[in-house]
Formats: C-alpha cells, sequence, structure tokens
C-alpha cells in the first residue's frame, strides 16, 4: 500500500498522524544486515512517542513544543536493521495517560468508526486493525499495548521488564513503562519484539536478555498437563456478561487440550487499590519528568495538568501506602505463578465502545499487574458469543517466559 493510498483511507480514521511521504527501500542489504531476525517486507506504524529520525515526536502534546527527531530510539534503529518499512507515526492518547486516544485528536477504531481504538497506543492498534501495518510498535504503563489489542481485535505483547530499551521514548513513569509490539498474529507480535529486544547501558532498567531467550516458541506447544491458574480476583470482578463468557470459553479451549485450570488466590491483589496506587505512582513521576508542562497553559490539556498537579501534589506518605499496595499486589501475583505455568483473564473488563461515552474507571484492572510486577502479557482477541466486536483475553507468566505465552497463544487457535 503507497503512501497515498493510506492517507486516503485514513482521511475518516484519524491513525497517522505523520506518513513518510515515502515508503522505505527494502533493500536486500538492509533485511539482511543487523540482528538477522528477518523483519523484510514488515510495514510498522510506531506510536508517537518514539523518535523516529527526521520525524516530530508529538507525544501527544501541543505541536508547537514539538522536537524534530534527529536520531532513532534504539528499538527503531533495531527495525530497520532487521529489514522493517516504517509507515511512519500514529495516533496515541495525550501524554500516554489516558486509554481512549480521542485527546488531543480523535482515532476511530477500524472495527467500528465513532468507536474507541483504546489506549494510550490507540493508533497503534487501528494501523493493524486496519490492515495499513503488519506490525506496531506502542509503549504499555498499565496496559497501553494490550487494551488497543483487545478493543481492536488484534495480538498485543508486553514484554518482560527490561528486554527493550525505553531510550528515545518520551518517557511517563519509568517504573512501570514497557515497549511493546503488536500485530495480527501472536508470530509476527513475538518476531517484532525479538528484533526489537535490545541491551542499552543508558536505560537503567534495560538488561540483556538471559542465554537462549526467543520470543518466537522454537517448536509447537503440548498444551497437556500445563497449570494455568484462573485468579480470584479477577473471577470476583464485575465485567461485561460477553468479557466473562468469553474468559470462560478460553479456559474451555484449554482445558480441552489437556490444561488443568483451576480458580487460584492471589493475595494482596485488590484490583481497584492496586490501579489507583499505579495511577499515582505514574502521576507522580510524571509531574517530576513533565514539571514545565505545569506551567504551559497551551501545552496540555486541563485534564492532563491536573493529573501532573495531583502527582506532584500527593505527599511523602500517600506515595510510600500506594508503593506498599503495589508490593504486595507483586508479591500476591508471583507468589500464584509459583505454583502456575501461567494466569488466564480478560484483557480488559468491558469491549470498545463510543466515542463520548465516560472512560469506564476500570480498564486497565486486569492489565497494571503485569506491569507492577515486570511479567510478560500476552492479549490475545477472542470471538464474542454475540458475534460483534471482538472480546480479548490474557496470559500473563513468569519473566522471561515470553515464548510461553505466544506458543500457548498459537495453540489456542490452531486447537
Amino acid at each position: 500500500m503507497t503512501a497515498d493510498e493510506i492517507r486516503a483511507r485514513d482521511a475518516a480514521l484519524g491513525i497517522f498522524w505523520h506518513l513518510a511521504p515515502q515508503l522505505p527501500d527494502r533493500s536486500p542489504a538492509l533485511a539482511g544486515a543487523g540482528q538477522g531476525w528477518g523483519m523484510q517486507g514488515t510495514t510498522v506504524a510506531i506510536k508517537d512517542n518514539i523518535h523516529v529520525a527526521g520525524m516530530p515526536t508529538t507525544a501527544g502534546f501541543a505541536p508547537h513544543a514539538t522536537p524534530i527527531a534527529t536520531e532513532d530510539a534504539p528499538a527503531i534503529s533495531a527495525l530497520r536493521r532487521a529489514g522493517a518499512t516504517l509507515l511512519g507515526k500514529v495516533a496515541m492518547h495525550e501524554g500516554a495517560l489516558g486509554a481512549t486516544t480521542d485527546t488531543p485528536r480523535l482515532c476511530h477504531n477500524p472495527l467500528r468508526p465513532g468507536f474507541t481504538p483504546g489506549g494510550s497506543s490507540g493508533g497503534s492498534g487501528a494501523a493493524v486493525a486496519a490492515g495499513f501495518a503488519d506490525l506496531a510498535i506502542g509503549t504499555d504503563t498499565m496496559g497501553s499495548v494490550r487494551i488497543p489489542a483487545a478493543y481492536c481485535g488484534v495480538v498485543g505483547l508486553k514484554p518482560t521488564a527490561g528486554l527493550v530499551s525505553r531510550t528515545g521514548v518520551v518517557p511517563l513513569s519509568p517504573t512501570l513503562d514497557t515497549v511493546g509490539t503488536l500485530a495480527r498474529t501472536p508470530r509476527l507480535a513475538a518476531r517484532g519484539l525479538e528484533a526489537i529486544a535490545t541491551d542499552d547501558p543508558s536505560d537503567p532498567a534495560c538488561r540483556p536478555a538471559p542465554r537462549g531467550w526467543r520470543a518466537v516458541p522454537d517448536a509447537p506447544m503440548t498444551i497437556h498437563g500445563l497449570r494455568i491458574g484462573l485468579p480470584q480476583p479477577v473471577l470476583d470482578a464485575p465485567m461485561q456478561a460477553v468479557i466473562r463468557a468469553a474468559w470462560d470459553s478460553a479456559a474451555d479451549r484449554l482445558r480441552d487440550l489437556g490444561a488443568i485450570v483451576t480458580a487460584v488466590p492471589v493475595p494482596g491483589w485488590e484490583l481497584g487499590r492496586t490501579r489507583r496506587a499505579g495511577l499515582l505512582l505514574v502521576e507522580a513521576e510524571a509531574a517530576a519528568l513533565h514539571e514545565a508542562l505545569l506551567t504551559e497553559p497551551d501545552a496540555v490539556t486541563p485534564a492532563f495538568r491536573a493529573a501532573l498537579a495531583y502527582g506532584r501534589d500527593a505527599g511523602a506518605v500517600r506515595l510510600a501506602r500506594a508503593g506498599f499496595r503495589l508490593a504486595e499486589a507483586r508479591a500476591g501475583i508471583l507468589r500464584a505463578l509459583d505454583t502456575q505455568d501461567f494466569l488466564l483473564m480478560p484483557t480488559a473488563p468491558q469491549r470498545a465502545f463510543p466515542h463520548g461515552t465516560p472512560p469506564p474507571a476500570d480498564q486497565a484492572d486486569f492489565t497494571a499487574i503485569a506491569n507492577v510486577a515486570g511479567l510478560p502479557a500476552l492479549a490475545l482477541p477472542w470471538p464474542a458469543a454475540d458475534g460483534d466486536l471482538p472480546c480479548s483475553v490474557q496470559f500473563v507468566s513468569r519473566a522471561y517466559a515470553d515464548s510461553l505465552l505466544v506458543a500457548v497463544a498459537e495453540a489456542m487457535l490452531a486447537g
């Protein structure tokens, strides 16, 4: 698809903010260079908080404050070395702090225009769902890759913390921020992750992948005998009936494949309290990083400025309490995984909803825990019983078990 064709089709969707005027040359020399993960011929859309040389990086803030990137983020350099074709920068929620991608500009869900694609990596999910890009790169702080994947009916892969450098990414919360991938298939999302996994000493959270680590499975997964936990806090949580039915269906598919699926307690993980504690940490870290935005009246919306002010003024005691809650939830999920190969839950408590609808407060209740614990998580589209917009289920496993999640997703789809 040419840039002109994308531009014409995207006029009604608002996915691309900065489209490459010409698609880069997919030369054999480029395709065979670098890490050699074979991304040649793969078209990629990039969330607009990640530096791409020669393009502006808005991070969803006011255009007058937009710098032109002089060099690629390491993840983007890795994609180029692997031969990927970079299409351009796509929509996101302002500052990566929100899950509707309607601020500063509206981005529509290609599955149903007028509905949200999720966020904050809404344009990344929409670009894949619309067929513009094979792969998209987004950032995930409390679910911002997986929620758009869920609402747009695509795969979203949040890797183990530290696998992907965040240098060249406009930060929101260094404690929770992760770079992830979205694609139509689990395997392509995993190939994208292998391409962007980079050791970078300039990112203090970045760590070299363990010897032999892969995101792409070496062989088809045998599900028989796997221990799969349904987290009790999620079983007890409110959610749309169609979401619970899809979760039950996915659990039944795994049982049919021979897995042992049982409820599992997760002590210390109180969904709403964990999300609120994580959000307070995000707001406080964002206030520390973007203090100047509090004094620039035209740079951000009043809602974003209020969130930063709330974090700035939270006080040490409230932040300490939030830290205690997050530590309890992290310990609970790690203990649950001591007895389970992975956890299965819905990605979000709801499906995509119309723009202009008040966003549900609980959108990130099921996703935030993977960021809090630094664990890999994969969102997989799953059919809805009513045949309408897709649902999504999520797998969470131990650190560096990224390929396990991909293999299970492929087995379920083949099942």
